[in-house]
């Protein structure tokens, strides 16, 4: 007997705004129709977000409702204050289940990558995720500059998350009927933390309009948000004070701003995975400033996040000097050189980047002033 929630015989498509290719779209729909049953495995990235997690666990979702298996890993584990999000107990982290990862990744002949646009990204992963050659590659992301190597592509730069892509893919195929409570609350925390709970860009009337589907089910908003937001340990609060206090530099006048933390500074703080979540985000609440770092040391690299506000590019500053990248203002990247090193490094590489105008606020054109 058919799944009442699989591919409905009425196809109407609700792809203009988001530009969905209708040809992916097709082919994602044959995939889900197809009556030889696959298994499939859905990956995100190292260090895994509320957007990496909400998406993987929708898709799986989509996947599982037309009948076919349906599993997430991602290479390490999520932060504690997403403990209690809705499936999150469907989520294998490789770094430990790594035997059990595996064997899902050899049984897969469909291979998702969820809010990741490089295989790199998976890490320890990826090798055994490039191994799958004769599987079925399907890429769903909302970060620039994806790799090639997929059949079948959604890669949408200009979506607030992956979650609100997954919602407006699901949309297209099965009609906002398929979003159930669980759904939904795993969509709404993805759209809610890539965005800054609302407060970042790309914040289109489509989002709000798909927030409004979700609420319609009856998840339970402010408690959302108290789970994701307001969970922390008091370790956390007392390492955030240390941070700005004690460990924050500004350059460039006050516009610039960078951060570092070392192993022994976290165990210090009693540092559990996910603590140091937004703390590059504070230093962006000063008026003048226009660009943030944080320097997080751990045993085989320094992970950096970035952020900025309007015209400055951190996408393209990690790409250029830290092997990373991201978003116009939301990126990351890493240093295999010692913390003084990298220190350095960024303080050349910010000088460099003034030169070339990276920092410069475009003027206005006269009507823009009238």
């Amino acid at each position: 007997m058919r799944n009442r929630f699989c591919v409905p015989h009425f196809f109407i498509i609700f792809a203009v705004i988001m530009n969905l290719s209708e040809e992916n779209i097709s082919l994602l729909r044959r995939l889900l129709e197809d009556e030889r049953k696959h298994n499939v495995v859905i990956v995100s990235h190292t260090n895994p977000d509320g957007d990496a997690l909400g998406s993987s666990l929708a898709l799986r979702a989509m996947f599982v409702r037309c009948g076919h298996t349906a599993r997430c890993i991602v290479p390490n584990k999520y932060p504690y204050f997403l403990d209690e999000l809705c499936g999150i107990g469907e989520i294998i982290t490789f770094k430990t289940r790594e035997e059990e990862a595996l064997k899902v990744v050899a049984e897969a002949d469909v291979v998702v990558c969820a809010d990741i646009n490089t295989l790199s990204r998976l890490e320890q992963l990826s090798s055994a995720i490039r191994e799958k050659e004769s599987a079925t590659r399907i890429l769903v992301d909302h970060h620039p500059s994806p790799d090639n190597d997929f059949d079948i592509v959604f890669s949408h730069p200009e979506s607030s998350s992956t979650a609100f892509l997954v919602y407006k893919i699901i949309e297209t195929i099965f009609g906002t009927s398929f979003f159930d409570r669980e759904v939904a609350e795993q969509l709404y925390v993805g759209m809610m933390t890539d965005t800054g709970n609302f407060s970042f860009s790309a914040l289109t009337p489509e989002l709000y309009r798909a927030v409004a589907v979700l609420a319609e089910t009856g998840i339970d908003i402010p408690a959302i948000y108290n789970k994701v937001y307001n969970s922390f340990t008091e370790g956390r609060a007392r390492l955030f004070g240390y941070v700005i206090n004690r460990k924050m530099r500004s350059l460039r006048k006050g516009t610039v701003a960078y951060m570092t933390l070392t192993e022994e500074e976290m165990r210090r703080f009693w540092f559990r995975q996910g603590d140091s979540e937004g703390f590059v985000n504070y230093p962006l609440t000063i008026k003048k400033m226009k660009m943030s770092a944080i320097f997080i040391e751990s045993t085989d690299y320094i992970r950096i996040s970035f952020r900025s506000r309007g015209d400055v590019d951190v996408d393209t500053f990690a790409r250029r000097y830290f092997n990373g990248g991201g978003h116009r203002n939301a990126a990351g990247g890493k240093s295999f050189i010692p913390m003084a090193e990298t220190v350095s490094r960024f303080l050349q590489a910010v000088e460099e980047f003034a030169q070339e105008g990276g920092f410069r606020t475009p003027r206005l054109k006269s009507n823009e002033n009238s």
